[in-house]
């Protein structure tokens, strides 16, 4: 995802950070200013960490069922400001109302019922089954047990969906939240306090930190945070692991996409022309799980290519106002930079500009036009670096095998999708996919389902986030050990003798011997033993 956590070029950071400065906020589609944020003084971050350790303190011992109480007032609050939240949404981000409805605050609202309903399910104790008979005497509990502080440093791309989906799974596993958002959407950050607030939580347990991201993960580190969970640039992600080392403090990263289609020659072309738009385009592209390359079997390219161009030159960019644009602006001059510079590049190497989409009137905010393009190879930064702007390049291919190898040749994996109508083989080629996710059919819309995992593999990150593999970045694994019957000692412990070692290789022979004669002989061995040892003390 090319996002970072430095000042970007649609905010404007004022005065001395530590006392009077403040953040302004620009509308990227309007490039009109549409507030100011105060900074945080960072000399207070100590005193926050202590009221959030203490509130945190308090909160661990609270029942799932009362931390879903105020989870759930965050629903509501969410879904009685829809439409206000969409519209904070849209100005701050320069996505369309539509998108922050469909892909901001409905995952949000999604998000708080899921992680307050199921917490108690993926949290509780979980017995786990006896391994061998030789310890029967044992058993074993497994226990979930919160982080303590945990930081999330949320990117602009979905200022609200992302972070407040960490909150909540955050709060629900016990933990207290010191929250930065992205300086390019500043606003949002306020709009997640108002939501926070509804939920009525103890003092202290929930900080929105404003400032810079570098000045502020600094002083997580070094006031000794408990995890960090990151969205953002694979650049920014390594610094932030270069400076965990110095204090082994654990990361959640979720970083770069540079996610592939496959189109097969049996697919539904109209819903994969559809669908390919629709990944490619949305949020302006801005989606580190959207589409960004796309490879066709050479039987269909042409027809298929024919349907997404018809679309692209369909589709309407420009500034929400009577919802009567398919696609808003970029968020930041900076990335509006980025994707100019690898399109002018490719062309330049040869490719060809197939199709763009139309501009609204008076449009004059970081705007980039829905593009397809072709005759593109993996020589071009296009086809290999995150592009995060809405264009789509198309490559042809002969063999399944082919379009794997291309696929899986990026540094990066997140998610990918097949197009098929044979969903067994979709299914078959997804798992040969080196992808976090793989959908058939479909594309860019698992990170709404809170049940399944979302992360990837190589420089797209580590960890997880959402399911229960988020509840377990979320948490501590501890686990409980007790005997059921008390003895006196274990057939491993103190004096040791001929009789021990006899005892412990009998234990072996009966565990693994497949003779019954020798299971029978070892296991009677072995019980007069361990009676033995369990029964008398050790006389010294």
């Amino acid at each position: 995802m090319s996002v970072g956590t430095s000042t970007q070029s649609n905010i404007k950071s004022n005065g001395n950070h530590a006392a009077h400065g403040y953040q302004t906020a620009q509308n990227p589609a309007t490039l009109e200013e549409i507030g100011k944020v105060p900074n945080t003084n960072l000399d207070t971050i100590p005193t926050v960490f202590q009221k959030a350790r203490d509130a945190q303190k308090v909160w661990a011992r609270t029942k799932c069922s009362v931390r879903k109480k105020h989870i759930l007032k965050m629903r509501d609050y969410i879904v009685d400001h829809a439409e206000e939240l969409a519209e904070i949404v849209s100005k701050d981000n320069g996505k369309t109302r539509m998108d922050a409805l469909a892909t901001e605050v409905l995952p949000a609202a999604l998000a708080a019922d899921w992680y307050a309903k199921n917490a108690k399910h993926h949290l509780g104790p979980k017995k786990l089954p006896m391994s061998t008979f030789l310890f029967f005497n044992k058993r074993n509990e497994l226990h979930r047990v919160p982080l303590g502080v945990v930081g999330i440093i949320s990117p602009w791309n979905y200022p609200l969906s992302i972070p407040f989906g960490e909150i909540a799974m955050g709060l629900m596993a016990g933990n207290a939240i010191l929250l930065k958002v992205a300086q390019a959407t500043i606003l949002v950050g306020q709009a997640i306090e108002k939501i926070v607030a509804a939920g009525e939580l103890p003092e202290g347990l929930f900080h929105h930190i404003v400032g810079s991201g570098g000045a502020v993960s600094k002083t997580f580190f070094e006031n000794k945070i408990d995890k960090i969970f990151f969205t953002g640039s694979v650049a920014t992600g390594k610094t932030l692991m270069t400076a965990a080392t110095q204090t082994l403090t654990p990361l959640s990263l979720e970083l770069g996409g540079k996610d592939p289609m496959i189109v097969l020659e049996d697919a539904d072309l109209e819903r994969a022309a559809n669908g390919a738009a629709w990944a490619g385009y949305q949020n302006a592209g801005q989606s580190c799980g959207g589409v960004e390359r796309v490879y066709v079997q050479e039987k269909v390219y042409d027809k298929f290519i024919n349907l997404l161009s018809a679309k692209t030159k369909a589709m309407r960019h420009g500034a929400d106002r009577n919802f009567d644009v398919d696609m808003g602006a970029m968020t930041t001059e900076e990335q509006l930079n980025t994707v100019k510079r690898q399109v002018d590049d490719a062309v330049k190497n040869g490719a060809k500009i197939l199709a763009q989409s139309k501009a609204a009137e008076n449009t004059k905010g970081y705007f980039y036009p829905a593009t397809l393009i072709v005759d593109v190879n993996h020589r071009m930064e296009l086809m290999r670096e995150e592009n995060f702007g809405p264009v789509i390049p198309v490559m042809k291919f002969k063999t399944v095998e082919e379009a794997i190898e291309l696929a899986n040749d990026s540094t990066m994996a997140l998610t990918s999708s097949v197009r098929t109508r044979n969903v067994s083989l979709g299914k078959k080629i997804a798992r040969k996919l080196e992808s976090g996710a793989t959908t058939v059919n479909d594309h860019l819309y698992t990170h709404g389902q809170l049940e399944t995992p979302w992360g990837g593999w190589k420089e797209s990150g580590l960890g997880r986030t959402h399911s229960s593999l988020g509840f377990d970045e979320m948490t501590q694994p501890k686990l409980v050990n007790w005997d059921i019957i008390p003895s006196k000692r274990n057939i491993w412990w103190y004096p040791f003798d001929k009789t021990s070692y006899e005892a412990i290789l009998a234990a072996m022979r009966f565990n693994f011997t497949k003779n019954p004669f020798s299971w029978i002989v070892n296991g009677t061995k072995l019980t007069v033993f361990m009676i033995g040892r369990m029964f008398t003390s050790w006389k010294v």
